[in-house]
């Protein structure tokens, strides 16, 4: 395996056009909202099946739009709630509304820590949106025994209305989709020729404590995406690039010539590490990916 390192070597493309898509459905740590327009710029503009493996919140799957599409997650209550989303909303904008009222009339720390309790003793799509919607940074963390110990956050959890909403904006753009339970390597050896896989997997230099991070295998990864690419499937893959507003780069090894084109993408400030730092400013932690294609992008 040999570093892949063409940081400033190439003049950056620019990505083709694609509409923003605003007001997220989830919370969650590392969710691509922001810049899931530019990924997605980058994507093949024609292809037959969209593959996203490591779904969280569904950002740029929301934004791709795609026409026919397999979202996974190695977290069951997180496909649950994208199942919700797609085909029947209703039980779980009730079960957010529930908890979001306790929360908001009684005492919020302590209401916090029943629902988290709940879903550690029994983890489900219900408890799992509210956390993520109400814990600190929207950042799903877990202990060594598999707990969810993410504490409160300080923000108010949007309105009920405001969820609902948010599921009715989305849900025309989730009509193509099939959400599965599911490892990520299954979902990438599905894709064949003239697909799309697009992966977003937990960071090895900052997210080993996230949820699925402790199972994850980049080597894995790295394999199924060579199976892939042997397949005829194109594959882009969000990974670790520079952070400490570009001071520090993150050295992953990757094999010859299985990425074709490296892009820098850049995320802004780092909520992991406000977590990480108590609330401190961040001036000093802007982070930026790297995005990492299989294919080269048109001249």
């Amino acid at each position: 395996m040999s570093q892949l390192s063409l940081f400033g070597s190439v003049p950056r493309p620019e990505p083709r056009s694609v509409p923003r898509l605003s007001h997220q459905v989830l919370k969650w740590i590392g969710n691509k909202q922001r810049f899931a327009h530019e990924i997605c710029g980058f994507l093949p503009e024609k292809f037959g099946t969209y593959y996203e493996p490591f779904i969280g919140s569904g950002a740029v799957l929301a934004t791709l739009n795609p026409h026919a599409a397999v979202a996974s997650d190695a977290l069951g209550p997180l496909i649950g709630i994208w199942q919700h989303v797609a085909g029947d909303p209703a039980p779980l904008v009730d079960a957010y509304a529930d908890r979001r009222e306790r929360f908001m009339t009684g005492d919020r720390k302590a209401e916090y820590l029943a629902v988290r309790a709940a879903y550690n003793a029994e983890p489900n799509p219900y408890d799992l949106v509210f956390l993520a919607r109400s814990c600190y940074g929207g950042v799903i963390r877990f202990s060594k025994t598999g707990a969810m110990n993410t504490p409160c956050g300080v923000h108010r959890p949007v309105t009920a209305e405001s969820f609902a909403d948010r599921i009715e904006r989305w849900r025309p753009r989730l009509k193509g989709t099939r959400f599965v339970h599911a490892d990520f390597e299954t979902s990438i050896d599905a894709a064949q020729s003239g697909d799309v896989v697009y992966c977003d997997p937990p960071y090895s230099d900052s997210q080993g404590t996230l949820y699925g991070a402790q199972m994850f295998s980049l080597q894995r990864l790295i394999d199924a995406i060579e199976r892939a690419k042997g397949r005829g499937v194109r594959v882009a893959l969000s990974i670790d690039g520079t952070k400490r507003s570009g001071r520090k780069k993150v050295a992953l090894e990757f094999p010859q010539g299985l990425f074709e084109t490296e892009l820098m993408v850049n995320c802004g400030r780092s909520m992991l590490r406000r977590f990480q730092m108590e609330g401190q400013t961040l001036e000093d932690e802007v982070v930026a990916d790297r995005l990492l294609l299989t294919y080269r992008l048109p001249a």
